[in-house]
């Protein structure tokens, strides 16, 4: 078996400053404060302006700065916890004090939520949109779908198409579910970025890095539900325990950046 010769790729200028800054952020700056403006950053580092904001729109990405019109840009806070378990909050999902309804639609399964939920093309498909909410401000957005099969026992929803129907319905659908038996679950982990629909409820625009988690429930011998939830990935963090459970921590609304 050969060996391949390993090109060295230059560190772009923008990542190295990244770097750079990253390292005086920790070390003279505490949490919540201001650090110099850009004119100032140029000249004590002696890089461009175009860089430097380079540098510094990497770090807001990352969560360790945010921007405040009318104050500048403050040093991020650490982040506080939040659980994700069906253990601490509930299935699927958790109450309304974490997790508000936005509405509920009815659709037929298309092919591909069809091979998700392992139901025929076609089949009618309730899909509950909620948000969940840390003091007060959106950290995820949720879609849950449900198939009709898995609530045989519910009556036949009818959307009004008023906002606040919609929304009882959804309360509806999720009050169902309380009442199955879960008999497993799984949940898998991705990145991937805010789309128009989701980046208007998280409040960010859209394209905006978002941590993807999918959970499958299942009860009766069939998946019941399949739920993706997207959490900001700019203010939240996945760490796993040893129950296997997920914990998503986001960062506190005062440091937070408004949109």
């Amino acid at each position: 078996m050969g060996t391949a010769q390993l090109t060295a790729v230059p560190e772009p200028k923008y990542w190295h400053l990244r770097t750079v800054l990253l390292r005086a952020i920790d070390s003279e700056f505490a949490t919540g404060e201001v650090i110099p403006n850009e004119r100032e950053l140029s000249a004590r580092f002696g890089v461009a302006r175009a860089t430097l904001r380079q540098a510094l729109d990497q770090l807001e990405l990352e969560g360790r700065l945010v921007r405040r019109r009318g104050i500048g840009t403050l040093v991020a806070a650490p982040r506080v916890g939040v659980p994700v378990s069906r253990r601490e909050e509930g299935w699927p999902g958790g109450s309304e004090q974490s997790w508000q309804t936005v509405d509920c639609s009815i659709a037929p399964a298309t092919e591909q939520l069809a091979a998700a939920l392992n139901v025929p093309v076609g089949e009618t498909v309730y899909t509950v949109r909620r948000v969940r909410l840390n003091q007060g401000q959106p950290v995820a957005t949720e879609s849950l779908h449900v198939p009709d099969s898995a609530l045989a026992q519910l009556p036949e929803i009818r959307l009004s198409g008023t906002a606040g129907e919609a929304a009882d319905q959804g309360r509806a659908v999720l009050r169902r579910l309380e009442r199955l038996t879960v008999e497993g679950e799984s949940r898998a982990v991705e990145l991937g970025v805010a789309e128009a629909e989701q980046a208007a409820l998280l409040q960010r625009p859209p394209g905006t890095p978002v941590l993807v988690v999918t959970s499958q429930y299942a009860s009766g011998g069939r998946l019941a539900a399949l739920a993706v939830a997207t959490y900001r990935a700019d203010t939240c963090r996945l760490t796993f325990g040893e129950t296997g459970l997920v914990e998503v921590t986001p960062v506190p609304s005062a440091v937070r950046t408004a949109s």
